[in-house]
């Protein structure tokens, strides 16, 4: 679907597709990505830092099949509270972890990415802000999303505050608070235009990632990387 949609790489997942520790998979995988002309984005791992019962187990495990895909970074979840229950010590435990994972990705060549996620100490712009100042890694990074609820403006001072951690972005579009409806990207193209031009004053490749397709479609995958690929093509003329 994604070589067929003209896109140009793929975040492999630790839960299905390059299960943690199976580096024979992650070579195959790797290859069979290569050969089709793709590359790998990133290796989302789902891995909760500084959480005492981690889903994803030790960390080695994550990293040798990241190398083995030649994943160039490691997406993973700032803990398991959200900012605003967080104690002090709880952020510093976070911390410490994040300090420990990145300098263990460093030596495979692999960055860090946390993605912005609810219940996590990247649910807000301001505690991903702080939390990547605090941490002050140069193997730490920060994948960016929209708020949802929240106006264009706010928005796009929020990208622009973490830029210098920006890894990659995920796009996708929703309606509706608290809940969620997907749409069509093709609904907010201004909103995403104004984003990536944001994201696109940040110097090396970065990738704009779709997820949250309406209904889970395949046609709406098709429909709205199309409409991804000419937000694109007009933020970098």
């Amino acid at each position: 679907m994604v070589k067929k949609a003209g896109l140009d790489g793929i975040e492999w997942g630790g839960d299905i597709h390059v299960p943690h520790g199976d580096v024979d998979r992650a070579t195959q995988v790797a290859e069979k990505t290569e050969k089709a002309g793709l590359k790998v984005a990133a290796y989302g791992s789902y891995y909760r830092v500084g959480t005492d019962n981690k889903d994803a187990g030790d960390f080695k495990g994550i990293v040798e099949p990241a190398a083995a895909l030649r994943a160039p970074v490691i997406r993973v979840w700032a803990g398991n509270r959200g900012s605003m229950e967080a104690s002090e010590n709880y952020r510093q435990k976070v911390i410490e972890e994040s300090r420990r994972i990145a300098s263990m990705a460093s030596r495979a060549g692999i960055r860090v990415a946390y993605e912005y996620h609810n219940n996590t100490l990247t649910d807000t712009d301001e505690s991903a802000y702080c939390l990547l100042k605090e941490i002050d890694h140069p193997s730490i990074r920060s994948y960016w999303q929209p708020s949802n609820g929240t106006d264009m403006a706010e928005c796009a001072s929020g990208l622009e505050k973490i830029l210098p951690w920006l890894e990659n972005v995920h796009v996708f579009y929703w309606t509706g608070e608290p809940e969620r409806v997907r749409q069509p990207l093709k609904m907010a193209v201004a909103e995403w235009s104004k984003y990536l031009e944001i994201a696109n004053r940040v110097s090396g490749d970065l990738f704009a990632m779709l997820e949250f397709v309406k209904g889970d479609s395949e046609e709406q995958f098709y429909q709205d990387a199309e409409t991804l690929k000419g937000i694109i093509e007009d933020v970098i003329q």
